[in-house]
């Protein structure tokens, strides 16, 4: 559930005041969730370290996401590092827990700054929360030496700093560059000017298309209706049984049905084939080779 306004607060205060764990109850309580699925030991250990992540939740709130969200993907990531601690490692509970507390606020952040999917790989996150930053370090140093930087040359240096490709970053610039935009919004000011949605192509059939499939269509099914009239009534059943059913017919339950082997009925269905394919090539040469 969502936390609102006063809940996060009074959440905040709560975790303050929780409390802190030495080196040896922190392993203690790590080792009886892993071993005995404590859960008393989870809720102790978890409880006692929401104050880092209320911490960490609160250095992501440029980015516009409520503080109530920012601290429950916080908590959740914080959830996560407690279910895959190993206190074997002889590493403190707060130094694992950091990464996968980050992580969880960052994938949310990421997958709410817009409708478009803004990245996932690490190179992406790591443009996406920290491009603006260099990228504004890097042209204070620039006019600091009197050098101008065209864009190539920032994205560039962009790169070089972050360890990224320029590729990333020409992409990540333009991803960041601008909001989203309802498609009902009006080209205009003007009470009568188009929607956007109504500048973008129609994928759907055509008129036009329709009528051509339709008349193809039929003229087909007469195509094939003749093929069929020059057909024996036994030549029509095997093959409506073998080629028109929705669960085509076997061989063998026809043979089983119309007294002939297996092998007969193959005959007469290939004979028919044949009596069909000369019919369609003298009807249109045009379906013949669609169809052969």
């Amino acid at each position: 559930m969502a936390l609102d306004g006063m809940e996060t607060r009074r959440f905040s205060r709560n975790a303050m005041r929780a409390e802190l764990l030495d080196a040896d109850t922190e392993q203690e309580l790590a080792r009886a969730w892993r071993d005995r699925r404590d859960e008393a030991a989870l809720h102790r250990l978890v409880t006692a370290y929401m104050r880092l992540a209320i911490s960490m939740a609160s250095k992501f709130r440029h980015y516009g996401a409520p503080m109530s969200d920012l601290i429950q993907e916080a908590g959740l990531g914080l959830m996560k590092a407690a279910d895959r601690f190993d206190p074997d490692r002889g590493v403190r509970f707060s130094t694992y827990a950091v990464w996968w507390i980050k992580a969880s606020i960052q994938d949310y952040v990421m997958r709410n700054w817009s409708m478009v999917r803004t990245g996932s790989t690490s190179s992406q996150k790591a443009l996406f929360f920290n491009m603006r930053r260099v990228q504004a370090q890097l042209e204070r140093q620039a006019r600091a030496e009197g050098e101008a930087l065209d864009g190539h040359q920032l994205r560039e240096r962009i790169a070089h700093e972050i360890g990224v490709p320029v590729a990333d970053v020409a992409m990540m610039q333009g991803r960041l560059a601008g909001a989203d935009m309802s498609l009902n919004a009006q080209q205009s000011g003007d009470e009568e000017g188009r929607e956007w949605i109504e500048t973008l192509a129609d994928d759907s059939e055509q008129a036009a298309e329709r009528v051509a499939d339709a008349h193809d269509r039929a003229a087909l099914r007469r195509w094939l209706q003749g093929a069929m009239a020059a057909l024996s009534t036994r030549e029509r059943y095997i093959v409506a049984e073998r080629k028109l059913r929705e669960e085509p017919r076997t061989l063998e339950s026809l043979g089983e049905e119309l007294g002939l082997s297996k092998e007969r009925i193959r005959q007469i269905e290939a004979a028919a084939f044949a009596k069909m394919r000369r019919s369609l090539e003298s009807q249109s040469r045009e379906v013949y080779q669609l169809l052969a």
